[in-house]
C-alpha cells in the first residue's frame, strides 16, 4: 500500500451555504480530527486568480488530507461526515487523488507528505505552500499578479487554483500539468523564475514547502467536467 494525498474542492453557489461553510473553518475541526485513517489535514479557503492571490473567493473551499492508502482516501472522502456534509450543500465538488513524488520543506512545522514510488505516466501536480513574512508581504504581492497572469495563460496547464489558511500570509498554489516537462517549462521562464530568485535573495518566507505528485485519479467534476480530461477555469 502507498500513502495517498487528496485535495477536495467544493463550490457553494447559495449565499447561505457560503456563510455556513465559513463557520466550518472552526466548527468542523473536531470532526476532521476524528475521521478514521486521516493523517495531516487542512481546511482551506480559496482566492480569485490563478495561483497565490490576496482576494478571497467565498464560493470555493477545500479540504487537503493525507491517508494511509488510496482505498481509505476514496472511502473517507466519499463517506466521512465532514466531506458528506460539505458535499450535500455544495453545487459541485471534485477530489484529486495524489501520490507524492517529492517533497521539500515544512508545513506547520512538519513534512506532511510521505514520499511514495508512483508508477506509470500521466498528469503531474505541483503544490507550493508558503508563510509570508509580514515585512515582505507587500513586495511579494507586488510580484504575484504577473505570475498569476502567466500561469492562467499557459496552454499546457490543466488545472490551477490558489487556496490558503490565512489570507495574505499563508498561501498555497496547486496546479496540474500533463507531464513533468510541461511543468518545468513554466517554472523556468518569465515572472515565475524571477519571483523565485527574489524569494531566495530576500528571505521572504518564514516557512515554505514544495511538493510534486503523480495524479492517480479523481472523483466528481469541476466546471462540469473532470479537469484531467479538459482544461477548465479553477474557480
Amino acid at each position: 500500500m502507498q500513502p495517498c494525498v487528496t485535495l477536495s474542492l467544493f463550490r457553494f453557489d447559495r449565499i447561505r451555504d457560503r456563510a455556513w461553510v465559513f463557520t466550518q473553518m472552526g466548527l468542523a475541526r473536531r470532526a476532521m480530527a476524528r475521521t478514521p485513517g486521516i493523517g495531516f489535514w487542512k481546511l482551506v479557503g480559496s482566492g480569485v486568480g490563478e495561483g497565490f492571490t490576496p482576494l478571497p473567493n467565498t464560493a470555493v473551499w477545500g479540504i487537503l488530507a493525507t491517508w494511509p492508502d488510496r482505498e481509505t482516501a476514496e472511502e473517507q472522502t466519499r463517506d466521512a461526515p465532514v466531506f458528506a456534509r460539505w458535499r450535500a450543500r455544495a453545487s459541485e465538488d471534485w477530489t484529486a487523488y495524489l501520490s507524492t513524488m517529492s517533497v521539500r520543506g515544512h508545513w506547520s512545522g512538519v513534512t506532511p507528505f510521505a514520499e511514495a514510488s508512483p508508477t506509470g505516466t500521466g498528469p503531474i501536480a505541483a503544490l507550493t505552500r508558503a508563510t509570508i513574512r509580514p515585512r515582505t508581504a507587500l513586495r511579494f504581492w507586488a510580484r504575484t499578479p504577473g505570475i498569476s497572469k502567466v500561469i492562467g495563460a499557459d496552454p499546457e496547464v490543466m488545472f490551477k487554483i490558489g487556496v490558503g489558511e490565512v489570507p495574505w500570509f499563508q498561501q498555497v498554489t496547486f496546479s496540474i500539468w500533463p507531464d513533468a516537462e510541461a511543468m518545468a517549462r513554466f517554472a523556468r521562464r518569465g515572472p515565475h523564475a524571477d519571483a523565485i530568485r527574489a524569494v531566495r535573495d530576500g528571505n521572504w518566507f518564514r516557512e515554505e514547502l514544495y511538493a510534486r505528485f503523480r495524479v492517480v485519479g479523481d472523483a466528481g467534476t469541476w466546471g462540469g467536467v473532470s479537469p484531467l480530461t479538459e482544461k477548465k477555469e479553477a474557480a
